[in-house]
């Protein structure tokens, strides 16, 4: 009877223990400057917010052993108006200005992280190869700056095998590489994320690059089943500053493993602005991509090319762009292993709209530069005056049978996020008359005229899976960091690669920073030496988190403790 009574007794403590952590996980908030910041950072436990205070912080961020779970992130943030929390970068340099070793379920927002023109100091990085076990990262709302003293210093950069990555809201201006996810070598997969609603403009290289996948390495927790990263909503905006390390495309994806996990994964990229490119074109893919409702305006040469690069062209489908300002518009340089579709799409180019190893094209509208002018409302290469929304009547047709795309994400509205109804338009607007979303300019794109549903990065196989939208595994869903929406959807298939190159430019084999390769004007394979970025400066670590062994009294002590600390 004396041992019943003790166990019931000892159930009810422990009962009212995990009572009192939940609580205490789920409201910490933490206030924090300058001066006593990386101390709180060590005592973070899922749940807690990290609030920083305006100020420059000299002394780096290091995210170490911070693990939170996906019903109960850690969250680092700077205020959301007025003066910045600012980190900059040290000069030496010694380290990347933000590192995060050994994390996951972590949120980095609203900070301002000045590169102060140091060469290969590093905004965001996570690094280590499989020795660093980084997932469900979100990073947004932050601004980077001064980024650009070398075009191998990277404003965000992955060089660990990782998924459930949001990068969301940013401003990356003047970067020498705005992102560079994964590694030159085909190690180090980045996967299953969502990159959205940022700005990323004026790079000496690439606007961003996400590189080819080697078979995906045995990582505790990695998913293995089909997932989707998903681009949409960014602003990917280059000018004419020289590329010392060869010329880059604005945007270049590599592919997926060709068998394993991950083959039958998947880039959705839509509702995107490509601007401006000199020497390169502004969108360079294989693999496997779904490519649809994006602008691309104002480029020497072709404006997306698809081809055998790194790894072969496996699929694509194309529908949906409108592209303006080009010599050519989609140019498919090689057979690939599944199919190729390009439909519904509005191209002014003077040379070739729409040429290559096509196996479904149809239904496209296209005419020269000079004409464009008939068919939509401001036809312009200076961000701010373009305007490209259908003039009444110009740019409708027979319904586009659009079916084959319906396992993509928001494959039935437009760039504006309207509905394509009765997908009668061509080009990435579906409507005529008065443009009601947002005007094109050097911004974050507002969400209110391209929102892309609910939820965030789905499923359990990570952005876009099967679980739908805000599924339980993905980055920024209902148990993330919040966001600025997504659908769930489909599990997708897989990605693709680099491309050949245009001009004799650089297919961009060797990432942000490789040299230039070599490639004829008819956008033939070009292979760059891989002048890899080496992951920026190595870290400063703090010490590891020790373990907190509480007592059921001081667990039961939590239950009464207030919302809010504050640590002096």
């Amino acid at each position: 009877m004396l041992h019943n009574r003790y166990s019931r007794c000892s159930f009810l403590l422990t009962g009212l223990a995990v009572v009192a952590w939940n609580q205490r996980a789920d409201a910490a908030d933490i206030d924090a400057g300058p001066s006593d910041y990386q101390t709180a950072l060590q005592s973070l436990q899922p749940g807690d917010t990290l609030h920083l205070a305006s100020g420059t912080y000299p002394d780096l961020l290091v995210i170490q052993n911070l693990n939170g779970s996906d019903s109960a992130w850690i969250t680092v943030e700077g205020p959301a108006s007025g003066e910045p929390a600012t980190f900059v970068a040290d000069p030496g340099p010694c380290c990347n200005t933000v590192e995060i070793l050994n994390s996951s379920y972590v949120a980095i927002k609203n900070l301002t992280v000045d590169g102060n023109g140091v060469d290969g100091a590093f905004g965001v990085s996570a690094k280590g190869s499989t020795d660093n076990l980084v997932h469900h990262i979100t990073v947004e709302g932050c601004t980077f700056l001064g980024h650009d003293a070398g075009q191998q210093t990277v404003a965000i950069s992955t060089k660990t095998p990782t998924w459930g990555w949001t990068i969301r809201g940013n401003r990356i201006v003047g970067a020498g590489t705005g992102m560079y996810l994964g590694n030159s070598n085909g190690d180090d997969p980045f996967f299953a994320g969502v990159i959205e609603y940022n700005l990323i403009a004026d790079t000496v290289g690439y606007n961003m690059e996400i590189k080819w996948q080697n078979p995906r390495p045995g990582v505790a927790g990695m998913p293995a089943g089909p997932s989707s990263t998903i681009i949409r909503h960014n602003a990917f905006l280059k000018n004419d500053r020289p590329s010392p390390s060869g010329d880059r495309p604005n945007v270049l994806v590599g592919g997926f493993p060709s068998s394993g996990p991950g083959a039958d994964d998947l880039y959705e990229i839509y509702g995107n602005v490509f601007h401006h490119n000199p020497r390169e074109s502004l969108l360079q893919a294989s693999g496997r991509v779904s490519i649809h409702d994006n602008l691309f305006v104002d480029v020497a040469d072709v404006a997306l090319v698809l081809r055998d690069h790194d790894l072969p062209l496996r699929f694509a489908r194309v529908y949906n762009n409108t592209i303006y300002g080009a010599a050519r518009g989609i140019r498919v340089g090689s057979p690939a292993a599944q199919s190729v579709s390009v439909f519904g799409n509005l191209v002014f180019a003077n040379d070739s709209p729409i040429s290559g190893n096509i196996d479904d094209e149809r239904d496209n509208l296209v005419d020269s530069v000079a004409n464009a002018a008939q068919y939509v409302a401001s036809p312009s290469t200076t961000l701010g005056a373009m305007d490209f929304y259908p003039l009444a009547g110009q740019c409708e047709g027979s319904a586009i049978d659009s079916s084959s795309a319906s396992t993509d994400l928001d494959y039935d509205v437009d760039f504006n996020g309207t509905s394509k109804g009765g997908f009668t338009f061509r080009g990435a607007y579906a409507g005529d008359g008065a443009n009601p979303g947002w005007p094109i300019d050097e911004d974050i794109k507002d969400p209110s005229g391209g929102s892309a549903g609910t939820g965030g990065a789905g499923g359990t196989g990570g952005a876009g899976g099967t679980a739908g939208a805000g599924g339980t595994a993905g980055s920024g869903g209902t148990s993330g960091a919040g966001g600025m929406s997504g659908s769930g959807g489909s599990a997708g298939v897989a990605g693709g690669g680099g491309d050949a190159g245009t001009g004799g430019a650089s297919a961009g084999a060797g990432g942000g920073t490789s040299s230039a390769g070599t490639a004829g004007s008819s956008g033939s394979a070009a292979r760059a030496s891989d002048d890899d970025d080496d992951g920026g400066c190595s870290c400063r670590t703090s010490s590891s988190r020790s373990s907190m062994a509480m007592a059921w009294l001081g667990l039961l002590a939590l239950v009464g403790q207030a919302r809010r600390r504050r640590l002096d």
